[in-house]
């Protein structure tokens, strides 16, 4: 039975990353009827506006060697994602480490992906990219902080490689998930994010924030991933 992917990032949060796939999910139709809103709209109204603040300083090892373990689960956080967001799901050692899986389907395109490790077919896209972080806000935080964000469920999402990659490090302002049932799930999940780690929207990003989901039937607001600190053991810049 074919699962359909878009609620992924919405729902899925609430639970632990291993080992629950149940998601709840607005069916493509419904996602973009007018006279939308809800608790997504109304946490992106709530955002602090400022201007974008330059890169300079940003670098990816500022937010951690990638895919800590930082739910001590003994996994990285790139198989837990997969683990998650995959049907079909076959491992190589263990219950850790993906060797194959069907994005079925991806989030970003609408196409069924297939993963198979050692392959870049399917990305951990950061739903909030670090780069665009670090220009609102993320560059003045403890490292924990940004450690915790680089690895938060709630903000990472397995999808199409080749699309994620025309992404870059772009806000809701320029750039939105081709696939346009997606893109209320897509623009509440960054909401979300910026929202739990108190980061800040230009007003080109919270204006189109906001257009996207008013045309979004009863939007929920994803809740739940890690904390926004992570454990003492990665407190060391």
């Amino acid at each position: 039975m074919r699962r359909l992917r878009g609620g992924v990032a919405v729902a899925v949060m609430v639970f632990a990353v291993a080992g629950c796939k149940d998601q709840t999910t607005g069916s493509a139709g419904s996602e973009q009827t007018a006279g939308g809103g809800g608790a997504a709209l109304t946490a992106a109204e709530s955002l602090t506006v400022k201007g974008r603040a330059p890169k300079t300083g940003y670098d990816r090892d500022r937010f951690g060697t990638a895919w800590a373990d930082t739910d001590s689960n003994s996994c990285d956080t790139r198989d837990d994602i997969l683990k998650r967001d995959l049907e079909d799901v076959k491992f190589t050692d263990g219950d850790c480490k993906v060797s194959y899986g069907v994005l079925d389907s991806d989030p970003y395109s609408g196409k069924d992906v297939t993963y198979r490790r050692g392959r870049s077919q399917v990305d951990i896209d950061h739903v909030v990219a670090l780069s665009d972080a670090w220009q609102k806000g993320a560059k003045y935080w403890d490292p924990s902080k940004r450690i915790a964000l680089a690895n938060d469920p709630l903000n990472l999402l397995a999808v199409d490689a080749s699309t994620n990659r025309s992404k870059g490090d772009g806000d809701t302002a320029t750039w939105l998930p081709p696939n346009k049932a997606y893109r209320c799930t897509y623009v509440a999940a960054q909401v979300a994010v910026k929202k739990k780690y108190e980061l800040w929207v230009t007003a080109a990003e919270k204006s189109a924030m906001e257009k996207v989901l008013s045309s979004c039937a009863d939007q929920k607001l994803p809740s739940g991933g890690n904390p926004t600190e992570a454990p003492a053991r990665f407190h060391a810049d």
